[in-house]
């Protein structure tokens, strides 16, 4: 079938936007056409999904000139040049997949079940477990509070306790909740835990719930097994909750495969990636009311890669930003401002995003401190994921003297910054940034990253329809992807390890396909931009002073390659663990400035 596609349609429901693109095969492979975009229709008045889908078909049509609505539906087959080959599309609209989790052990099961939960595109509203503090009748009473889209119920590994299984299905039974759509349809319940249980729990829970019934997700504490639980999730999805929301009967029956959640395309496409380049990738969507991290890191146990996603639903640059704020502090979006800010306005400045969440900078200044808020978001949602993003907890491990003396541990944090290759950002603040260097700059400031990483955002945020679109014709998604998708930013190279200002650092050669050689020696402290011309890979040759690292050992040289990118190669010698800004604000504000006009961030210095 995919041999004989010509077009692509394909939509992403979002929150407040349906976006639509229009892919067509060309001699040299897919290649992105046409983009158009119309409000979500799904709340009232309208409560009809499809309504915002065809306005921003319609605009395509318009734009490029042909075809592709027959009445209130979508063309296909395509016939001539009218219509399109395959449909398929994403959604977030309505909330997007809410779901409540729960395990026997917080740290063990119930963190397996949330994993499970948010890699299949869910938001996770809470996790319970048997030890996780709160008593019998205060978890009844928020299940019935929560109303969830579905319910991921695990916990035991198979051929173990019983008994404590059926207590927190007993809890489920006597809380009776209630779906959040769909008055009157029975609330889907996945089990996958102990399998030794599965008859218990049925018979305590069969008659009030829709339960499914799949392999264990932690069927010992050494293996995790998310696969099954996720496939059952985006199954139910479909059934129960698309099928409740309003207009998304109809638009099933357009799509040639089924809808996705948003978050969970985004996460799937990441994760081809690094498995495709084989190497550690970090991707971050950063939208108006959440923010997504999606890693996909080794295993240090051998388990090899593993994937992770964590959204943090209460951090973004409109609806959340207030949240920014009062979880980063005043101080800490201040200091990344190079200039003097009244703290009342500042207030006053966020407060009215959040209560106008469509509008844009008007000026420089607000420009600046909208970059500002994002580093704050970025970082603790970065922080938000390096917490869960860790190894199986409770796993017994083989140690020998060097792990005793590495004080390693099950449970430690996955995310390795000097193994990370590749960054992608995402979202309107990155995205659609004045210039890229300043979307790389927000990048490097809120992640910190060590060694060699190459840098890239995603052009107009596509990713959530070339995720689903991979599910059925990899080959387009994976050209598209590369050629209009992904823009190549540069790399940034930063040593670790202690130094003092203004001492030798390291020096680096880097040699572009098209160009002439050059070398740099980097002073500690120092933060330079080597444009580079564009196209094509550069070759770097990092030599660090001793006790500097930067990726193959203290002192160590590291020959490696990058894309060339866009805005070139960040030689940043700013220091790591910790990173500081000077405490007095007149230097604080002179380093901001420097390291502005090193980029060429601004069109005058503000």
């Amino acid at each position: 079938m995919s041999g004989d596609i010509r077009s692509i349609l394909a939509t992403d429901c979002g929150s407040t936007t349906t976006k639509a693109i229009l892919i067509e095969r060309e001699a040299d492979g897919f290649r992105l056409k046409t983009r158009g975009e119309a409000p979500t229709t799904v709340e009232a008045p309208f409560e009809d999904v499809t309504r915002g889908v065809l306005n921003a078909v319609r605009e395509v049509e318009e734009l490029r000139g042909r075809p592709l609505l027959d009445g209130e539906r979508i063309r296909t087959p395509q016939q001539g040049e009218a219509g399109v080959d395959l449909y398929v599309s994403t959604s977030s609209a309505g909330g997007g997949l809410q779901m409540m989790v729960s395990g026997l052990v917080l740290q063990m099961t119930g963190e397996s079940a949330q994993r499970a939960a948010l890699g299949a595109g869910a938001i996770v509203m809470d996790v319970m477990a048997l030890n996780d503090g709160r008593r019998p009748h205060e978890k009844i009473r928020r299940l019935r509070q929560l109303r969830p889209d579905m319910i991921l119920l695990s916990g035991g590994t198979d051929g173990g306790d019983v008994r404590r299984v059926a207590e927190m299905a007993e809890l489920l039974a006597a809380a009776d909740p209630k779906a959040r759509l769909g008055a009157g349809y029975e609330l889907p319940v996945v089990f996958a835990g102990n399998r030794d249980a599965a008859a218990t729990v049925a018979s305590s829970l069969g008659s009030r719930v829709a339960l499914s019934t799949v392999p264990n997700l932690r069927p010992t504490l050494e293996r995790e097994n998310l696969g099954p639980a996720r496939d059952a999730i985006h199954e139910l999805f479909m059934e129960h909750v698309m099928a409740h929301a309003p207009g998304y009967k109809k638009l099933m029956t357009w799509t040639a495969v089924p809808i996705m959640p948003t978050p969970g395309a985004v996460g799937l496409i990441i994760e081809k990636i690094a498995r495709r380049d084989r190497r550690s990738v970090l991707g971050v969507d950063i939208g108006g009311a959440t923010t997504d991290i999606f890693s996909v890191f080794d295993d240090p146990g051998g388990a090899g890669p593993v994937f992770n996603r964590t959204v943090s639903a209460n951090l973004g640059m409109s609806y959340s930003i207030s949240n920014v704020m009062a979880e980063a502090g005043l101080d800490g979006i201040l200091r990344w401002v190079p200039f003097p800010v009244d703290e009342v306005e500042l207030r006053n400045r966020i407060k009215n995003k959040m209560i106008r969440p469509t509008t844009i900078p008007q000026s420089l200044e607000d420009l600046v401190l909208e970059q500002a808020i994002c580093r704050e978001a970025l970082r603790l949602s970065f922080e938000q994921h390096r917490a869960l993003a860790v190894g199986l907890k409770g796993r017994q491990q083989a140690r020998d003297i060097s792990d005793a003396l590495e004080q390693s541990a099950s449970g430690a944090s996955l995310v390795d910054l000097m193994a990370l290759g590749l960054l992608v950002g995402s979202g309107g603040v990155l995205s659609h940034a004045p210039r890229r260097a300043q979307a790389m700059l927000m990048m490097i400031d809120a992640f910190l990253p060590e060694g060699v990483t190459a840098l890239a955002v995603d052009s107009i945020f596509m990713t959530p329809q070339l995720g689903v679109l991979s599910t059925v014709h990899e080959e387009a998604a994976a050209q598209v992807f590369e050629r209009d998708c992904l823009v190549h930013l540069g790399a940034c190279v930063a040593p670790m390890g202690p130094g003092r200002a203004g001492h030798a650092c390291m020096s680096v050669e880097l040699t572009p396909e098209r160009g002439a050689p050059a070398r740099h020696a980097v002073t500690y402290g120092e933060f330079t931009l080597v444009p580079v011309p564009q196209g094509g890979r550069v070759r770097l040759e990092v030599r660090p002073e001793r006790g500097f690292d930067v990726g193959a050992g203290r002192g160590k040289p590291l020959q490696t390659e990058v894309e060339a990118g866009v805005v070139g190669i960040v030689l940043d010698a700013r220091g790591r663990r910790p990173f500081t800004l000077p405490e007095d604000a007149a230097a604080r504000i002179a380093k901001l400035r420097e390291w502005n006009r090193a980029m060429s961030l601004y069109p005058r210095e503000v």
